[in-house]
């Protein structure tokens, strides 16, 4: 029979119904206090060895009572240990329990809930002030951090949103700020301090048309705030103008988007816009150094998006100025058509994909056209053809700069030395780099009968550049002409062309010495110079071997050269070694001076011929005509 409960018991009761409105009945007691927690250990222990004493007397001492020891403090009202109270410590084992199983009482008994904890609510305004203060020290990580704490509790607040922009900007982290401020200014779109700071993130990133329509919607906004985006606007259209216009300068936009770069934020990579325009003013300066400055911003985009269709037609517009021919693998030309290719294929309307493959196209077929009328010997043909290909793509300076010096070959060949000259100059004007226009120019020279300063020209170029075989090769020629020159000038004295025939050189000797004769000049020494000279002209011009001798300039080599046989003219036996001084002659000129001789052995004192000791003459190189 079950005792009623004592007033004591009473008092207990009510004072435990007192503690029930200030503790949750849903808390798991390891969310309590330490100092609580331990109490209830301490409690639920002398609980335990209290009934373990009773149940010695009385088996049924499981009384509401009992239950309400487990709690102290006032904690906790009693608690009927269930499944549907997730807060309770479960009762002691039965003494019918056994380990591994279970009884009714276990199945009473819930699982005590995992550890909770209670969420902490975030005081947005502390935040912001701690984000303050970080951002004073200049520690802009934690202030965002602070920030985003106050901007994550109210969301909708544009102050908070607003400040952490600033942090962002003093992170150089402008991308991030421009979210914030953007998002801020469609909260409070009135905030003229929200709208100053979206205008300054807009110039930082490189965008001043939208930096000015933002200043335009502050009402106060003084041209000291407008004056950062309006130069960077200025300068790139001064870029777009140089770039776009004929006359342009490609440096002039060059040093435009320098300025205008350098109201970017720190750390902020250069908008895409202003790289294509980069690139295309360096295709306008056109020199080895631009061209590849273009090429490494057309792999960075392509890099960035294989898809870009008008970094594509960049590189390919860079190969095809380039204009270079590699001994192996594919022409610029090629390339630069599959680039051309590839960015129609992904954009098929691209019109400056479409026109540079046309031009291209045209330019490569005049000139191939012109360089065969070179090869025929039409070298009138050739020049006007050269002149037709140089008006098709005027900015393209390489290959412009190369059809120049290939139309001064062709009019040296028509001896116009002096226009051969000036194209050479256009040449190196279009292309300082083009060091063949520099020994076309020196040939020209030459010809023109100034050797002295081809040979001066040609000695500056051989010692910029001491290992090119063929340069050194032009300028012992050079010097060969130069002695050559000092000498008698056969033709000149009997006034023919040097390609005249026996006939007019028999015609050109009778008139002269119709002139000069002793009989009609008795007494004038100066005459009969002349006259002595005309005979020596007509007699050697007629021979054809002195008269190939005179020309090769074999005549000058002089009797120290040894391994001459019996000298000249009286034999060419024996053209062992050439030792001693004079003008050094290489093999190839030998073999050109000994062409149509005969081999030196008919009608020039025997000898077993000319031979080169690889059993044959040299390779027939020598200036290419073409660049």
């Amino acid at each position: 029979m079950r005792k009623s409960k004592s007033p004591k018991k009473h008092d207990k009761d009510r004072d435990k119904e007192k503690r029930k409105a200030k503790h949750d009945p849903n808390t798991h007691p390891l969310n309590l206090p330490p100092d609580q927690l331990r109490q209830l250990f301490t409690a639920q222990m002398a609980r335990q060895e209290a009934e373990a004493n009773r149940s010695s007397m009385s088996m049924d001492r499981d009384t509401p009572e009992a239950s309400e020891q487990n709690f102290v403090n006032g904690s906790s009202p009693p608690v009927t240990p269930s499944k549907e109270a997730p807060g309770a410590f479960p009762e002691h084992p039965s003494d019918h329990s056994t380990n591994g199983t279970s009884n009714a009482s276990d199945e009473r008994s819930p699982t005590p809930p995992p550890h909770r904890v209670t969420p902490h609510k975030v005081d947005p305004e502390a935040c912001k002030a701690a984000g303050n203060k970080f951002f004073k020290a200049k520690d802009y990580d934690r202030a965002i951090a602070e920030y985003t704490k106050a901007v994550d509790a109210e969301p909708s607040n544009p102050t908070y949103l607003s400040n952490r922009a600033a942090a962002y900007i003093s992170a150089n982290k402008y991308s991030q700020a421009l979210g914030d401020s953007l998002q801020a200014s469609r909260l409070d779109p009135k905030n003229d301090k929200i709208l100053h700071r979206l205008a300054r993130i807009y110039t930082s990133l490189g965008r001043p048309q939208d930096a000015l329509d933002t200043y335009a919607k502050i009402p106060n906004a003084s041209t000291t705030d407008t004056a950062a985006a309006c130069k960077v606007l200025s300068s790139i259209e001064v870029a777009e103008n140089q770039i776009n216009s004929e006359e342009g300068n490609g440096n002039m936009a060059l040093w435009s988007i320098d300025q205008a770069k350098q109201t970017l934020g720190a750390g902020t990579p250069t908008p895409r816009r202003w790289q294509i325009l980069r690139a295309k003013a360096n295709l306008k300066i056109g020199s080895a150094n631009a061209l590849g400055e273009v090429q490494a911003i057309a792999q960075s985009l392509m890099r960035e998006n294989p898809m870009d269709a008008e970094a594509i037609v960049l590189a390919g517009r860079a190969f095809y100025l380039k204009d270079d021919k590699p001994r192996q693998g594919k022409s610029d030309y090629e390339r630069a058509e599959d680039y051309f290719r590839q960015g129609l294929n992904l954009d098929p309307d691209n019109t400056d994909a479409r026109n540079s493959l046309r031009t291209m196209k045209k330019l490569d077929r005049a000139r191939t056209s012109a360089n065969e009328m070179f090869k025929r010997g039409k070298y009138s043909d050739a020049v006007v053809a050269y002149t037709e290909s140089l008006t098709i793509d005027p900015s393209n300076k390489v290959t412009n700069a190369k059809l120049l010096g290939n139309r001064a070959l062709a009019r040296i060949k028509i001896k116009e030395f002096d226009e051969a000259r000036s194209d050479c100059d256009l040449a190196l004007k279009l292309d300082p780099t083009y060091s063949k226009a520099k020994r076309t120019r020196a040939k020209a020279t030459g010809e023109s009968g100034d050797w002295e300063q081809a040979v001066k020209d040609l000695k500056a170029m051989a010692e910029e550049n001491p290992s090119d075989a063929e340069l050194n090769k032009e300028l012992r020629n050079a010097e060969l002409e130069l002695k050559k020159s000092k000498r008698k000038d056969y033709y000149k004295i009997l006034g023919i062309d040097k390609d005249a025939g026996d006939k007019d050189i028999e015609r050109a000797y009778k008139r002269k010495a119709a002139v000069l004769h002793p009989d009609k000049t008795m007494g004038d020494k100066k005459k009969e110079e002349e006259f002595k000279d005309c005979l020596e002209a007509k007699e050697t011009l007629l021979d054809p071997q002195k008269r190939h001798m005179y020309d090769s300039g074999a005549d000058l080599m002089e009797p120290g050269m040894g391994g001459m046989g019996g000298g000249f003219p009286g034999g060419m036996g024996g053209m062992g070694g050439f030792g001693g001084g004079g003008v050094q002659i290489d093999p190839e000129m030998l073999f050109n001076m000994m062409n149509g001789m005969g081999g030196g052995g008919s009608g020039a004192g025997g000898g077993g011929g000319f031979r080169f000791a690889g059993g044959g003459g040299p390779p027939r190189g020598g200036f290419s005509p073409f660049g």
